[in-house]
Formats: structure tokens, C-alpha cells, sequence
């Protein structure tokens, strides 16, 4: 046991109170949000998928990240879900391409500009689906390109980026022409308006380029009051992944490795760096870095995901969709099943059907649908059968959706639509080739030029494909290529989380 004297000479010994407290506190690295990222949806060029972002992220100890695909929003639902899911807060974005002089110009050889666009609230999310959407039907040439026409009309809500190199603000310090450069910034800035434009400026040493027009951002930034904020420019998850984009790029370009003069972003690095990482690169220059966390503060955009959004199908006044389908029914039943077909077991199948429709509020679907098909069939328009699950409901063969009766085959209504797994039906209809332009018309007139559209597909690389034009751009035989790509089974029905090639390499011994 200590006695009085020997507990207070020990105090007094503490460091503290002789005044020689070392200060141990480690300094915290500023507060950094990536706004400059691109995942596998800008395709074959960005490496990253959206489960990757999100976890190296949030590894990183970051709580915000943006996704700024080149021209397109397709990954921006999934990653919103996936970020969220995970705490973390998504900033949706795109790294748009601006026409050099208005959208619809095609001039040979016409250059086009990067700018990030960033949804600071859901009015800046709507604006964004307009300028893509418009983009890819009004402006496409060899990319889907807006114009500073299109961007004054959808400027409400976005935050804008100058971009990288390929920025328009970028190009002209390259020229050298400074004063272009202010005149562009202040052009952008007072479209976007003040404090919802910004600066790019980024650090890749091994890029000569990127150096030359760093001291020349800075003082553009000091001239006109336009603050700088650091970014990336990320295209793939950790540093050692760029001889894989490297590859990609190569794919992407028709270019074997080998190849000089080809496009290779190699030389340097583009991965999801950390915080401290960024500081290291940016932290010299006053406020860049903090400036990312700002911008992510501002962004707060909600989806409402999983919601039914349908048009109001024309009615007879005073009718509600289901009172109207019913009336539909009770027009048509005998055509389809003569009143002696009629039975107690046919009229309960019916009546629960129309219940099913009732309780998920579809009646407004089966009334769009029916008048689609019915109308096309009247003009003489060829209509398939009817495919899939909607053939085992007698609702859809009453209104001519279908010609297959689901009573003389015994088929499900539960499989179309079932109470207990609430989803939108999924009516295939196929109608003639060759007339199907006059059906959307007929759709345009009705409910609106702007609430009728097409789907898009894109492809993603399947995995003997992939394994081609890997090997083609590493300079590898066809012959070889082509004989591993054969021992990867076709039609892969799993692995759509873990990957196909994962899958295959476990499970076929030759291929491992």
C-alpha cells in the first residue's frame, strides 16, 4: 500500500502537472467525399461494380459517395438501394457530355466536353433524367451530348463540376488560353448559378497534362471566386486493379496491350483512394478537400422505390377503374363462355380474380392493356396469342388480351397475380413488326407524348466473351482463348451475385 507522501510525490510526478505533457493527440484527416466515380455501368471503362464501391467506401470510413457514369443513369436505382443498405448517403450524378456548339450538330471530327452534374435535391434528380434522356434522343453523336441550351432549361437543383482533362474549362488552360478558360468558368457558373458551380482539380503526377493546368485552376479559382474541390476521377476499386482496366480499356478500343499509342490510363492511378490518400495528393491546396464534404451535405435526394405509378385510364364519368373493368366483363363474358359454361366453380374463379385485381389496385392496367390490344386487333394489326403467366388469368382472356382459354388447360391464375406477393403484372404482348410503330402512336395520342416510352437493353460481356477479348488484347492466340472459353458452361442459371466465372472455376476442374 502507498502512504500519503508516497501518493502525492507520485502525483507530482505525473507529466501533467509538471507542465511537460507530450502532446500523443493524432491529427484527423479532413472530411473527404469521392464526386468523381464510375462504375462497370460506364461501360468498358469502368472496372468497378456497385457492390465494390460501396463496400470499399465504407471500409474507407466514408459516409457519402457519388456516382458519375459517362452519359447515363443505369446504375443510379441500384446503387441508390445498395448505398443505402449499407449507411451509406448516395449522391446521384453523371459526367455529361457537352456539345461544343447545340446538341443537334453532327460536324465531322466536333470535339465534345465532360462537365459532373450532381442531384443536390429531387428536382436536380427529375432535371437530370430530362438531360440524359434528351442527351441520347436529341443529342447523340458517338456519345448521348447535351448543350448549354439544355442545361439552362434542367440547371434547378445540379451542381456542376468543371470535370477532368476533358472539361471544357481543362481543355482551354491546355491551349493556354487563360482568358477563355475565365470566360467559360464564368459562363458555367452563372448558368448553374453562384455557389452551384465548381472547379475541378485533380493530382495525377505521372499525366503530364494534369500537372500543366493545376497552377492555372488555382489562379483561375483566385480570380473569380470560383472555389476549387478535389476529386479522383475513379474507375476502378484498389490500385493494383489497373492492369485489369488497362485490359478493359484495350477491349474497349479493339487495341492489343502491346499496342502504342493506344488509350491507357495505366501511367497512373485512378482507384477509390482514402481520405488520407487525398489529403496527401490535395491537402495543399486551401479548401479543396473540405469543399467535397460540403457539396455532399447539400445532396439529398429520396426515391420513391417500389411504388405503382400508372396512368388514369378515361372512363365513363362517375366510374372508378374497378366498377369500369366489372362493367367490361360482364360485356364480353358471353362471347368468351356461353352462358352454359357459366358454373357456380367458373363464377368463383372470376369473381376472385377481379378480387385479386381489386385488392392490388391493377384495374387501371388490365383497362390500358385491353385497349391497346383491342385497338390494334380492330385497325387489322396482327397481336400474339398472349405468353407467359397472364395466359392463366380468365379476366385476360374475357377482355381479348388473350386467345387461351385457362380453364381447358388447367393454367394458374396465382402464377400471373398473387395476393400474398404483391408485384406489377407482367403482360408479354407481341404485336406485327411491321405496324407496332402505329400502336405507339395510337398510345401517344392518348395518354401523352411524354408517358409513352421504350425500354433500352444494354449488354453486359457474358463470360465466354469476356474470356475472348481478354485474351485478344493480351496478345494471346484465338486458338487458346477460344479453348478455355469452351469449357464454360452456357446458360448459367446461379451466380448471379457471386459471378458466372467464379462459379465455373470451382466447378470445372479443366478450366481451373
Amino acid at each position: 500500500m502507498y502512504n500519503g507522501r508516497e501518493i502525492i510525490n507520485a502525483a507530482f510526478r505525473h507529466p501533467r502537472l509538471r507542465g511537460e505533457q507530450k502532446n500523443t493527440v493524432k491529427c484527423m484527416p479532413k472530411k473527404f467525399v469521392h464526386l468523381h466515380t464510375h462504375s462497370h455501368y460506364s461501360l468498358l471503362d469502368g472496372l468497378t461494380k456497385i457492390d465494390q464501391l460501396v463496400s470499399r467506401v465504407k471500409e474507407l470510413g466514408m459516409d457519402s459517395v457519388a456516382l458519375t457514369d459517362h452519359g447515363v443513369l443505369y446504375g443510379a436505382v441500384e446503387f441508390y438501394k445498395k448505398a443505402k443498405k449499407a449507411g451509406i448517403k448516395p449522391i446521384l450524378g453523371v459526367e455529361a457530355y457537352v456539345a461544343p456548339r447545340d446538341r443537334f450538330s453532327k460536324e465531322p471530327g466536333e470535339r465534345y466536353y465532360h462537365l459532373i452534374l450532381l442531384a443536390e435535391n429531387n428536382t436536380g434528380w427529375k432535371n437530370l433524367i430530362q438531360l440524359v434522356t434528351k442527351a441520347h434522343l436529341e443529342g447523340f453523336y458517338y456519345k448521348p451530348r447535351v448543350d448549354k441550351d439544355l442545361l439552362r432549361e434542367h440547371h434547378e437543383g445540379l451542381i456542376a463540376l468543371s470535370a477532368c482533362l476533358g472539361g471544357e474549362v481543362g481543355q482551354a488552360l491546355l491551349e493556354g488560353n487563360r482568358e477563355k478558360a475565365e470566360r467559360i468558368a464564368r459562363e458555367y457558373e452563372a448558368l448553374f448559378g453562384k455557389g452551384n458551380y465548381f472547379l475541378e482539380i485533380q493530382k495525377h503526377p505521372h499525366i503530364p497534362d494534369s500537372e500543366k493546368i493545376e497552377a492555372g485552376l488555382i489562379a483561375l479559382s483566385k480570380t473569380t471566386g470560383i472555389p476549387l474541390v478535389a476529386t479522383q476521377d475513379s474507375h476502378y476499386v484498389r490500385s493494383e486493379d489497373a492492369e485489369y482496366h488497362d485490359v478493359l480499356l484495350a477491349v474497349q478500343t479493339g487495341n492489343a496491350l502491346s499496342d502504342r499509342d493506344r488509350l491507357s490510363m495505366k501511367e497512373d492511378d485512378f482507384s477509390i483512394l482514402s481520405p488520407e490518400a487525398m489529403e496527401e495528393k490535395l491537402g495543399h491546396i486551401s479548401g479543396a478537400i473540405e469543399e467535397t464534404a460540403k457539396i455532399a451535405e447539400r445532396c439529398n435526394v429520396e426515391l420513391t422505390l417500389g411504388k405503382t405509378l400508372l396512368p388514369d385510364f378515361p372512363k365513363p364519368k362517375g366510374k372508378s377503374a374497378n366498377e369500369y373493368l366489372r362493367e367490361l366483363i360482364m360485356e364480353r363474358i358471353d362471347v368468351k363462355y356461353p352462358p352454359e359454361t357459366q358454373t357456380p366453380a367458373f363464377k368463383e374463379r372470376l369473381e376472385y380474380e377481379l378480387s385479386v385485381i381489386e385488392k392490388t389496385g391493377f384495374a387501371d392496367y388490365f383497362l390500358i392493356v385491353q385497349d391497346l390490344v383491342n385497338w390494334a386487333k380492330l385497325h387489322g394489326i396482327a397481336v400474339g396469342p398472349g405468353r407467359g403467366s397472364a395466359a392463366g388469368s380468365i379476366v385476360s382472356y374475357i377482355l381479348n388480351i388473350t386467345d387461351i382459354d385457362p380453364l381447358m388447360y388447367n393454367l394458374l391464375f396465382e402464377r400471373f397475380l398473387n395476393p400474398e406477393r404483391v408485384q406489377m403484372p407482367d403482360i408479354d404482348i407481341d404485336f406485327s413488326d411491321r405496324r407496332r410503330d402505329e400502336v405507339l402512336a395510337y398510345a401517344r395520342e392518348k395518354y401523352g407524348e411524354d408517358r409513352v416510352a421504350r425500354i433500352i437493353t444494354f449488354g453486359t460481356m457474358a463470360a465466354r466473351a469476356a474470356i475472348r477479348d481478354a485474351g485478344r488484347a493480351m496478345g494471346l492466340s484465338y486458338a487458346f482463348c477460344d479453348q478455355i472459353a469452351k469449357l464454360i458452361p452456357f446458360n448459367p442459371t446461379q451466380g448471379m451475385h457471386e459471378g458466372w466465372l467464379t462459379i465455373c472455376l470451382k466447378q470445372v476442374p479443366e478450366l481451373r
